[in-house]
């Protein structure tokens, strides 16, 4: 690795360079089309989902999708996660992770490029900018002037939006987390918990910040993502790529028409590339793509469409930017044609991704339609282990936890199996009423802690493996199994 020493005055000055503030020029095209419904569809989930409801019954919240701490359970629609079931949660991650690698491996950085979140909330408060500011050349010209009442006028109004902005992002957050139309209510009438509104307040502040002022900071410096994709990817990966093969030696200026000419200049050969500069005007991050791949590129495909723009204007092939692979410029440079698409996306290192995000994918469902919505723990009282009652018999107490996963309240039989003659009931009747099973109900979405008492004859192992089992009368549900021991005299804790 080079020192400092090592560099030329022009890299040193380069590498201490002060950040030149990037204001990109409105471009139309495929691919700005595109980023605009992608923006539209991301804030629209982010912000309605909060509001859709899901009609579970009159025992459990009728929010679509809510994180309830309180009751500490995920709702999503139909699906209910309890504590104890965070490996779902743990899978969908998982998935998530996976499905970035396999989307990368494709595509490159299109997450980078469209539906990251830095990239929309910067995209909407750039445009937000150009509202208020004018085009590019109005905004450097704003910026380079001094403080006056017009500039004034204008910051203030841009950054009143973009706090409107960030504010509306900050309060969407936490109906994910509450009844929406239930917080909405208490926060405006200073009613909600405390955290709620530092919650909003922290994420208006980074909205506000990240979007507004750092930018392309964030994607350059800040974000590790652009450090990892390089190992998920390879020749095979899309890139937005400048082919250089067809664009060098650049021009400065509109070609010229094809004409007899007696300068030799003329005769010289000559790339499409024009050194407009249109591909970095209209890029987010303010590199040229000209350079080759570079970590602030996130392949939003707005250079493609500059490019093409210019292209067409001095009547020349378009796709001089492109999406491409490193493989298919090879082949171009070489003169041959470039692999089908299906054959680059059909590879070993995407059908891997694949295979295994489908597995987890097939593995949670077949998980979510078996599980079970009953279950119990059983704990054996250790001090004492054991009485031996008056009448001869040898008693042990348990702890039931039987939880209704249902959102109604259940009534439950629990049965003992493994053990001869005993009688069982609970610290809430007395033993004559005892029997050979237990009749429990259950609230909704709720566990019940019961002691139980069982008591056997003193003769026999002592210690004597048996199991509690339970199943709703409903029927619904399945079976559930918890396993431990009834001691008799003899044995130690």
């Amino acid at each position: 690795m080079s020192s400092l020493a090592d560099l030329t005055d022009h890299e040193v000055n380069r590498f201490f360079e002060a950040r030149k503030k990037v204001f990109p020029r409105e471009v139309d095209g495929p691919f700005r089309r595109f980023k605009w419904a992608i923006m539209a569809v991301t804030l629209a989930i982010y912000y309605v989902t909060p509001w859709l409801r899901w009609d579970r019954g009159p025992h459990a919240p009728d929010q679509a999708v809510l994180v309830d701490i309180e009751g500490r359970r995920f709702f999503m629609f139909q699906i209910e996660i309890w504590p104890h079931e965070f490996y779902y949660v743990a899978g969908l991650l998982i998935m998530a992770a996976l499905g970035l690698f396999l989307v990368t491996s494709a595509v490159g950085r299109a997450w980078c490029g469209y539906a990251c979140p830095q990239t929309v909330w910067t995209d909407l408060f750039m445009h937000i900018e150009r509202l208020v500011d004018g085009g590019r050349r109005d905004q450097f010209k704003l910026d380079a002037e001094p403080w006056g009442a017009k500039k004034l006028a204008k910051r203030l109004t841009k950054w009143t939006l973009w706090l409107l902005v960030a504010m509306a992002t900050g309060g969407a957050w936490i109906f994910y987390f509450a009844d929406a139309p239930t917080l909405a209510r208490d926060f405006v009438t200073g009613e909600a918990a405390g955290v709620a509104y530092a919650t909003v307040g922290i994420l208006t502040a980074t909205t506000f910040i990240f979007g507004g002022f750092l930018r392309e900071q964030v994607c350059i410096y800040m974000c590790p993502w652009p450090r990892i994709q390089t190992a998920l990817m390879d020749d095979k990966s899309l890139l937005v790529t400048y082919k250089y093969w067809r664009g060098e030696p650049r021009t400065r200026g509109v070609k010229r028409a094809a004409k007899q000419v007696d300068d030799a200049a003329e005769l010289m050969p000559q790339g499409d590339c024009i050194d407009c500069l249109a591909c970095v005007a209209v890029c987010p991050t303010g590199v040229d793509i000209r350079e080759g791949p570079q970590i602030g590129c996130i392949t939003c495909g707005l250079c493609i469409d500059a490019c093409d723009e210019v292209m067409r204007r001095i009547d020349r092939p378009e796709k001089l930017i492109g999406y491409t692979t490193v493989e298919d410029e090879k082949l171009a440079v070489e003169g041959k044609h470039p692999r089908p698409p299906l054959e680059r996306l059909l590879r070993p290192r995407t059908l891997v991704y694949f295979a295994v995000w489908g597995a987890i994918g097939l593995a949670m469902l077949f998980a979510l339609g078996n599980r079970s919505r009953i279950e119990l723990d059983a704990g054996q009282t250790r001090n004492p282990l054991y009485i031996t009652l008056s009448d001869g018999d040898v008693r042990n107490g348990y702890t039931l936890k039987l939880r209704n996963m249902q959102a109604r309240p259940r009534r439950f039989t629990v049965a003992l199996q493994g053990l001869e003659d005993y009688e069982m009931w609970d610290d809430r009747m007395p033993r004559e009423d005892a029997g050979a099973t237990l009749t429990l109900d259950v609230p909704a979405d709720a566990v019940l802690r019961r002691t139980v008492y069982v008591a056997a004859p003193a003769t026999g192992e002592d210690k004597e493996r048996i199991l509690f089992t339970t199943r709703a009368a409903d029927d619904e549900g399945g079976e559930a199994i918890a396993e431990t021991f009834f001691n008799r005299p003899g044995d130690r804790p």
